[in-house]
């Protein structure tokens, strides 16, 4: 019989065709991996054992392709605990991004993709009209966070407001906010929309102020910083933009709305049939 040495990567690509079905581990060591909480290997192990012993493979192989398939299964839960954490409102990715289209210049664009904005704890601040990309290209850097093994932590002005309503009654709005900044980047999306309450004023100041020069802030908003007082309080106003600004990358949109030019070009449903 010929023997087949397995090649690195995922244990499931191992499994060879034409292998008997594999019959399930021992009940001992099937407890053993329970207990040592390697689901994973505990998953795969059957079919990776009967596999090796057809092909002959080397103890060590084994082992590697046991421990590689743990190790991205465990990668692989991670990255969806900390999508489904980070909240991001619609699952945008840059892989429907149109940089063409965008009105931020392409050398600035492909900058904010490599993320080193976000290690070095600097802030984005996206401005301009409603409809020209700006919420798209935050959740799109987000994902790619997120897919980097960062934390991301997505917030409305509104959600900042109900976030200091819900913990001001027992004094425990520094904790709160202490623990959104788990995240590495943490998003504020929308500003300028709407009147801002003021609790949303304050829960804005809170946050940035917490995160001054320790985390990354993004936000996306209708009107440059410059012009926060004519939403919030002129004290308030600034004092958050001071510290937003200060380590702050700033990109101005402009044109149409996308989804408007959609819309008239009949691109935005589907033919009725």
């Amino acid at each position: 019989m010929s023997t087949t040495t397995p090649t690195r990567g995922s244990a499931s690509a191992l499994i060879a065709v034409g292998v008997p079905a594999a019959p399930p581990l021992p009940d001992d060591l099937e407890a053993l991996l329970r207990r040592l909480r390697l689901p994973h290997i505990r998953r795969l192990a059957p079919e990776v054992l009967a596999t090796a012993k057809a092909q002959r493979w080397e103890p060590a192989e084994v082992l590697r392709a046991l421990f590689a398939e743990e190790a991205a299964g465990r990668e692989r839960s991670a990255l969806a605990t900390r999508r489904t954490a980070a909240a991001f409102p619609t699952g945008k990715t840059f892989d429907a991004w149109k940089a063409a289209s965008s009105s931020i210049p392409a050398p600035t664009q492909q900058a904010l993709r490599t993320l080193e904005w976000v290690h070095r704890r600097e802030n984005l601040v996206v401005c301009g009209p409603s409809g020209t990309g700006k919420t798209f290209l935050l959740e799109a850097l987000g994902q790619q966070a997120v897919e980097a093994g960062l934390k991301v932590a997505w917030f409305t002005l509104e959600d900042l407001g109900v976030l200091l309503r819900r913990h001001r009654a027992d004094d425990t709005v520094s904790k709160a906010i202490a623990r959104v900044l788990r995240a590495d980047l943490v998003v504020v999306d929308d500003i300028g929309l709407l009147p801002v309450a003021q609790d949303a004023a304050e829960g804005l100041y809170r946050l940035v102020d917490a995160a001054y020069e320790k985390r990354s802030v993004a936000v996306s908003s209708n009107l440059h910083p410059a012009a926060f007082d004519e939403l919030m309080p002129k004290t308030l106003a600034t004092a958050t933009v001071d510290r937003l600004l200060h380590h702050a990358h700033v990109c101005q949109t402009s044109g149409d709305s996308v989804r408007l030019s959609q819309a008239l070009a009949g691109q935005g449903v589907s033919p009725l049939t």
